[in-house]
């Protein structure tokens, strides 16, 4: 599948952050749902000037209730409108963006870059106390609050059995043509000094309810409900555990994407374009 930028056009790459609360998620909907991409390309449309709409393909789609603040975007823009507005384009963005959703950067992409496929890591937090008073206030949409004492040591037990790159499918709800092979490369949790516990989840990609429901299996480990083996049996299960729950996406925020050298980005884009399979088993 080609993705060369059309004649005439320059690609542009946008860091973007956002606070999910308000949103219906990343992605347009029908029906007028507000949702990021949606507001950002109506900023965009009307900042230039533009009769058309420039649609955005984003590194990764969150959710309703999901936050952001590393999500990278690219846009194809006439050369003659980037020529015209490159200057002065992210303060009119910042005077015409709600302020729960932020442009920081705005630049041209090198060649081969595509937001979503060129990227080879995305890294979510994910946070939560069990501070039996409940969370703080100004955090309570940032903040998960677990009303059972977490261990956390066992839970990273827990998470290191679910590491390397496996079928997903007991964590992903899935999702028609796609694949639910997934590399794991870190899922750690810490306890700070306030009592958040913040749980680092990074992968090459994710697919639907992943982080959420791999954080949903550890807190049964943390609180005791279930065993530090308990995880690893589902992944190697590979159906739909009813026992996990997606736990709530306001606790959730991605915070980084990550891309190789320039002159991989081609490379990777056309490799991460092919459907996974995990090696056969061999009979000996």
């Amino acid at each position: 599948m080609s993705d060369e930028v059309q004649p005439g056009y320059v690609r542009v790459r946008l860091d973007i952050s956002y606070d999910g609360t308000d949103f219906h998620g990343w992605a347009k909907q029908a029906g007028g749902k507000r949702t990021v991409q949606g507001e950002i390309e109506d900023a965009l449309r009307t900042v230039t000037r533009s009769r058309e709409t420039y649609e955005l393909t984003v590194a990764g789609r969150t959710d309703a209730g999901v936050h952001a603040r590393g999500q990278v975007a690219h846009v194809d823009l006439p050369e003659e409108v980037w020529r015209e507005h490159n200057q002065k384009l992210l303060k009119r963005l910042a005077g015409r963006l709600s302020r729960d959703v932020r442009v920081w950067a705005l630049r041209p992409a090198p060649s081969g870059f595509n937001a979503r496929f060129s990227a080879v890591w995305r890294r979510y937090a994910y946070r939560v106390t069990d501070n039996p008073g409940g969370v703080d206030p100004i955090l309570r949409n940032h903040v998960l609050w677990h009303d059972w004492p977490l261990d956390v040591d066992t839970m990273n037990e827990a998470a290191r059995a679910l590491l390397g790159e496996h079928d997903f499918a007991a964590y992903c709800k899935r999702r028609e043509g796609a694949t639910t092979i997934r590399t794991l490369q870190e899922l750690s949790l810490v306890k700070g000094a306030d009592g958040i516990i913040t749980a680092t989840v990074r992968a090459d990609a994710f697919c639907h309810n992943m982080v959420r429901s791999l954080i949903g299996a550890l807190l049964f480990v943390g609180d005791g409900h279930r065993g530090p083996e308990w995880p690893g049996k589902v992944l190697a299960a590979g159906v739909r555990d009813s026992a996990v729950h997606v736990v709530r996406p306001h606790g959730l925020t991605l915070e980084e994407v990550g891309y190789p050298a320039d002159e991989l980005l081609a490379a990777r884009n056309k490799e991460a374009r092919n459907k996974r399979s995990l090696p056969s088993a061999g009979c000996c």
